[in-house]
């Protein structure tokens, strides 16, 4: 049975850094793409960023291009979103996901969810 266990979520201040490890199990970690996605109150949950299975490729949204980093190591089964100069903006659940299509930025190509880390961001 699939997990997707994320932590590191917490309240910091505008620009601080925060970051988030999602670890994955009952999958064969490299076989899936592992991406990031947020869900701000009230919002639909929207796409943060992904990197491939190989690691080799990230694609980001705008709106953390430059600031947000996803990384992976296969040897542990996690994966990573480092978030610097963060924004009240950022404030939302943080979730990880896992899918087997290559570099997908829509939530309906994610089969595998975590439950979600809460990160809020004070101005």
């Amino acid at each position: 049975q699939a997990q997707l266990r994320e932590s590191g979520g917490g309240l910091v201040q505008a620009g601080d850094s925060l970051s988030l490890s999602c670890v994955v199990s009952g999958l064969v970690f490299l076989s899936y793409d592992m991406a990031w996605f947020r869900q701000a109150p009230g919002k639909e949950r929207e796409f943060v960023g992904v990197i491939m299975f190989t690691g080799e490729r990230t694609v980001y949204a705008d709106s953390v291009k430059g600031r947000f980093f996803i990384s992976r190591d296969n040897a542990k089964n996690t994966a990573y979103l480092q978030m610097n100069s963060l924004k009240p903006e950022d404030t939302a659940i943080y979730y990880c996901a896992a899918t087997t299509r290559l570099l997908a930025t829509s939530s309906g190509a994610y089969t595998y969810w975590g439950q979600g880390t809460q990160v809020t961001v004070s101005a």
